[in-house]
């Protein structure tokens, strides 16, 4: 295996440690949004601003913290992402009455975020040396 295939193979574990995290913090938020009487989707959208900027940092400081990140890109693939996650959320809740269950149906029925967002990542996002010369912090 040669040093590039193996940071980027490091990339790629990093991305999804980040993500499972970044999942459990923005449905939390989502679910606690809902538990205090919000309406799901403003739970949604709420959720997903603060989650925005929790993931900023996990993806800037853990995932892609040898490149450089561009704020704007990662704000326009996020606005990608709740829409798309608006659209899952409404299919879920004509099946689903309880806004926890739909909203994690959500969530679970966008495995296209994970591979989708990675590459959106690396080719929009993050830019900068893969072997890691270059760090942001």
């Amino acid at each position: 295996m040669t040093a590039a295939t193996m940071t980027s193979a490091r990339r790629l574990w990093r991305y999804y440690q980040a993500g499972i995290v970044n999942t459990a913090f923005g449905y939390g938020l989502y679910a606690a949004f809902v538990a205090i009487g919000l309406d799901k989707y403003l739970a949604q959208i709420l959720g997903h601003l603060l989650g925005m900027a929790f993931n900023y940092v996990t993806y800037s400081r853990h995932t892609f913290h040898d490149s450089t990140v561009s704020k704007g890109r990662f704000i326009a693939s996020y606005a990608v992402n709740y829409l798309l996650g608006l659209a899952a959320l409404w299919g879920a809740s004509q099946f689903i009455p309880s806004p926890y269950l739909a909203g994690f149906v959500a969530v679970a029925l966008r495995p296209d975020a994970a591979v989708g967002y990675y590459n959106l990542g690396v080719d929009l996002v993050a830019r900068g040396d893969p072997d890691g010369a270059i760090a942001e912090y």
